[in-house]
């Protein structure tokens, strides 16, 4: 079975190790399930699988490899997870002042965290300065979403000064490390061909938010609920061409997916939309997307981390996250006060999946060692799981919001 698979992908030779994918697909399946084994503590899912991917890879029981295939699969993921965060952007309605905040904020962020990084850098550490910077600017809105939601919290001026922190979050890095992680033409050359890239983005955007001939749309209607599925699979051609096109400019291929997202997210904006995006989040969380993290688990330098260096670094990184990207929230203290303004720093410090992908791309481009990456990985997952709850009962101090015990994951 396993050659005539390979036969079928014209790689003859080296067939597929299917005994790792059911590993990997398991582990995925238990990350899933051990995240809300408990009734009042619910893990975030991204955690559990990268932990459950250490468990299965080479550093700890052995049982399972990433070859060619997999490695396809999660890469994939990765431009999934981009993908859905374009969609974040447009989802959430984030109020153009927050938005703005947001990325002024970011930006004092990046400058804090390339002034750290280059520190670091010259110190001693392996790892390029700015993909430092740019690693501890970022925040996780995905993760924050629900967890501002179960808290009653998104409607307050909080949730909104969140929202606009983490969308800048999530976007300005992602276009950082598609510039920086190239260097191929150039600093001026690639700025320019970033806004040529931007002004190609909105004009599809704009066409499809615009040109909608009856016929197509009602292919597209009768098509939701039939194994037709047009609207979706015009969503990951569109994926697929954005990817291809970055790739072949020089960027890197998480810009385009990102900018796929920003596109669909504005073309579903609609009721009708949620049936179509509801089927999308089914191929990315429901497979690939977990594949990337149990992945990206497997290739964790577990060694690194555990070590008396990995682990102080990895407590470093923790509150150099809050640093850097809990800075900006202090321009939010009139507005919010003292207390929701450090909820809006620990919020805004939360910071995980980005990172991976920050780690994951670079590594890939030798500008930062498995051992700093692990233990930058390792603040992220700890940010995770202690940020939000820290945030989250000192606004039920303040507010008679009851403290939430839990750490929701039905985002990444």
């Amino acid at each position: 079975m396993e050659a005539g698979f390979a036969l079928v992908l014209g790689q003859a030779v080296v067939p597929p190790d299917l005994e790792s994918l059911v590993l990997i697909l398991g582990a995925s399946t238990l990350g899933a399930i051990v995240s809300r084994i408990h009734g009042r503590i619910v893990l975030p899912t991204v955690v559990v699988e990268i932990v459950l991917g250490i468990v299965i890879g080479q550093q700890v029981l052995g049982i399972a490899e990433v070859d060619a295939y997999i490695e396809f699969l999660a890469e994939f993921g990765l431009a999934l997870l981009f993908f859905f965060a374009g969609l974040e952007v447009v989802e959430q309605r984030v109020a153009r002042r927050s938005v703005s905040r947001g990325a002024v904020g970011w930006a004092i962020s990046l400058a804090i965290g390339l002034g750290v990084g280059l520190v670091l850098s010259q110190a001693g550490m392996d790892a390029e300065w700015w993909l430092l910077g740019v690693a501890l600017s970022t925040t996780t809105l995905g993760t924050l979403v629900p967890i501002l939601s179960d808290a009653r919290l998104l409607p307050t001026p909080l949730g909104s000064a969140t929202l606009g922190a983490g969308v800048a979050g999530e976007f300005w890095p992602i276009v950082v490390i598609s510039v920086f992680l190239t260097g191929v033409y150039g600093a001026l050359a690639e700025t320019l061909l970033l806004v040529g890239f931007g002004g190609t983005v909105a004009l599809i955007a704009a066409v499809a938010m615009r040109a909608r001939p009856p016929g197509l749309l009602r292919v597209l209607r009768e098509t939701v609920h039939t194994t037709g599925q047009a609207a979706v699979r015009a969503s990951m051609l569109l994926l697929a061409v954005l990817v291809l096109i970055t790739d072949r400019v020089g960027f890197d291929f998480v810009l385009g997916a990102f900018a796929a997202g920003l596109v669909v997210g504005l073309t579903l904006d609609s009721p009708e939309g949620a049936t179509v995006r509801m089927r999308l989040e089914g191929i990315g969380f429901g497979l690939l997307v977990p594949v990337y993290f149990v992945v990206a688990g497997m290739q964790f330098d577990l060694d690194s981390f555990l070590s008396v260096t990995g682990i102080a670094l990895g407590a470093l990184f923790l509150a150099l996250l809050l640093v850097v990207r809990g800075t900006p929230a202090l321009t939010w203290v009139r507005e919010l006060g003292r207390r929701d303004t450090f909820s809006l720093a620990l919020f805004s410090a939360t910071g995980l999946p980005l990172i991976v992908a920050i780690v994951g791309i670079g590594a890939d481009r030798g500008a930062i060692s498995d051992g700093v990456g692990a233990s930058l990985i390792g603040a992220g997952m700890l940010s995770v799981l202690l940020f939000p709850l820290l945030a989250t009962r000192i606004v039920g101090a303040r507010t008679g919001v009851e403290p939430i015990a839990e750490v929701p994951s039905d985002e990444y």
